[in-house]
């Protein structure tokens, strides 16, 4: 376990956002050994992560990983959880960290900016089923 008793990766996600959302459903059954939790940047728990490693409560803008006490945001976050993934999954991840750093935060802060209006927005966050549930820490 990493600071403050929370596990050593976990995946902050818009709660109220369709796609990210449809990003943890498609996380958790690639992850079987269930190493990486999950907690909504609007959450009490989310919002203390992100007072806890300086980053701004406000900005929903970014999916954050914290990962072994690291942060990492915007593409690096979502290439990362890609490697914990099984399958081929890593292997799309490490030819993704050939692009510049530049053109990946470019392409997710598009899609970032456009995720409401094509996804859609939900009034509730993701409940979990009960033997996925322990992932989430809120």
């Amino acid at each position: 376990m990493s600071t403050a008793s929370h596990p050593d990766t976990i995946l902050l996600f818009d709660g109220v956002c369709n796609f990210c959302n449809g990003a943890v459903r498609f996380i958790i059954p690639r992850d079987p050994a269930g190493r990486i939790h999950f907690a909504s940047l609007q959450s009490e728990t989310g919002q203390s992560l992100l007072e806890q490693y300086g980053l701004a409560t406000h900005d929903l803008s970014s999916v954050v990983l914290i990962d072994q006490g690291t942060v990492y945001v915007y593409s690096d976050a979502i290439l990362r959880v890609g490697r914990l993934l099984r399958g081929a999954w890593p292997i799309f991840s490490a030819i993704g960290f050939f692009f510049p750093r530049l053109v990946r935060d470019r392409l997710y802060r598009f899609i970032a900016r456009n995720r409401y209006r094509w996804f859609g927005q939900s009034t509730v966050c993701l409940l979990p089923t009960a033997e996925i549930r322990a992932r989430f820490l809120d």
